[in-house]
């Protein structure tokens, strides 16, 4: 290369070599990225290992033809259909067929608009750059995983370490933000973050939203909020914690017009200004969706409609609490029973036995979820607590006939404000921290051998 051409490619080159340099002149930041980097990879290895391991022991599993007529995860001969045993199952057929073909009602005797565009549109794009579209769902997942890492590591610092209820002190905080960045990437359903599923994209645009309110950029709250919206329709509840940080705080970008701790009357702690608009940025995405559907000749309401194929219905506010108590208590009741001939709830297809695990495992699920929630609540700032629960508003107040607690594990992966106050509550508890973590990864493995061969898990 000749000096002239030097001369042209380094004031392009500049920029990144000086984000480069500032990067490795920030301890928290290099941190976070050795920290995010080893829960990814070493999470990621074993997760296909696990994987190709049972699909090598136990084969592809029953259900395999039957849930994908269309064939879009499977045809890639004996080692790609081996590969893709931890990516491609059950929902990912829908984003794959979506990607490829739209959404076309003649494909599935599902609604596809329960599944929102955008994690579709990026495989589509990546595919179209010439990669096989399951690898482009994968190295999508994958890329958005390694962020929300990167930004819960980063928001795990910022909270432990403002001071406070869950402020700890010196190398703590260090440790807990590590433990919640390897508490998420080796969830007992953190298979789903490299999966062609959406949880890792609505992941961390929903962390990016949350980095980006609590530093004051309001414009990127907007933009992720709206992106979050186009992936999921839980993406709406996004306003609620974005409007708490705005008015209540904490925030590092400005300090408090009214200082103090919130009053009875819940006076706001920060005026209005002009930047509060962007929020308005926040329900684009799935108003835009609606548009795009209504302009189509559909529905515009659709995508909220379709979750009654899965037999979803309105119970109340979280009383699909009730119906998930009382489906595992059914569902001892059948496993006690030792026998199949009479079925003690209704609505069950197949094996009544599989159903009856099923519910006691949501449950569990749930039971085992509501001291994470309440420690959210309880320690980490009221925008957090506040996302959470609203966020298990949709799983618990619309529950599914048969089973009431589907997809609860799925919708309690996402929340990272659960991954945090573990971490912390761990960081205080040395003793616990390899047990626990050992318990989750062994669970992971399990849940994901069951999803590998095509055995549903959530």
């Amino acid at each position: 290369m000749n000096s002239n051409t030097a001369d042209r490619v380094a004031p392009a080159a500049l920029p990144v070599a000086a984000r480069l340099q500032r990067l490795r002149a920030d301890p928290a930041r290099m941190t976070a990225v050795r920290d995010s980097w080893r829960a990814l990879w070493s999470s990621r290895l074993l997760v296909w290992a696990a994987a190709v391991a049972t699909v090598l022991t136990l084969g592809f599993g029953p259900e395999r033809k039957a849930f994908d007529p269309p064939g879009v995860t499977r045809g890639f001969g004996w080692l790609g259909n081996l590969l893709a045993a931890p990516a491609a199952r059950w929902d990912s057929a829908w984003y794959l067929v979506i990607a490829r073909y739209g959404y076309r009602p003649d494909l599935g005797i599902y609604p596809r608009t329960a599944f929102f565009p955008l994690y579709p549109l990026g495989l589509r794009v990546i595919a179209w750059l010439g990669t096989p579209p399951i690898l482009a769902g994968v190295l999508l997942s994958v890329a958005a995983f390694a962020f929300a890492l990167y930004g819960i590591h980063r928001l795990a610092t910022l909270e432990l370490a403002r001071g406070g209820a869950l402020s700890l002190g010196g190398d703590a905080v260090a440790d807990a933000a590590r433990l919640a960045v390897l508490l998420m990437a080796f969830a007992p359903m953190a298979f789903f973050f490299s999966a062609v599923y959406s949880e890792s994209l609505y992941l961390a645009l929903s962390v990016g939203l949350f980095w980006s309110a609590r530093n004051g950029r309001w414009m990127w709250v907007g933009v992720l909020g709206a992106l979050a919206g186009a992936t999921r329709s839980a993406g709406l509840v996004l306003v609620l914690p974005a409007l708490m940080i705005y008015m209540y705080g904490p925030r590092e970008d400005r300090l408090p017009d009214r200082p103090g701790r919130l009053n009875w009357r819940l006076q706001p702690r920060y005026r209005l200004r002009r930047d509060v608009l962007w929020l308005w940025l926040l329900p684009a995405g799935l108003v835009a969706y609606g548009a795009y559907l209504g302009l189509a000749g559909g529905n515009p309401l659709a995508p909220f409609h379709a979750q009654e194929a899965w037999g979803r219905h309105f119970a109340g506010p979280y009383l699909g609490v009730w119906d998930g108590v009382r489906a595992a208590f059914d569902g001892a009741r059948q496993l006690l029973s030792f026998q199949r001939r009479h079925i003690y709830f209704p609505g069950t297809v197949g094996d009544p036995f599989i159903s009856a695990g099923h519910n006691l495992l949501l449950l569990a699920f749930l039971v085992a979820a509501i001291p994470a929630v309440v420690g959210v609540v309880r320690r980490l700032p009221l925008a957090y607590g506040a996302y959470v629960i609203v966020a298990l508003a949709m799983p618990l107040t619309y529950p599914v006939s048969a089973q009431p607690l589907m997809s609860l594990p799925r919708f309690l992966v996402v929340l990272f404000p659960l991954g945090i106050w573990l971490g912390a509550w761990l960081a205080e508890r040395p003793r616990l921290q390899r047990p626990a973590l050992a318990l989750s990864t062994v669970l992971m493995v399990f849940f994901l051998a069951q999803f590998a061969t095509w055995h549903w898990v959530a």
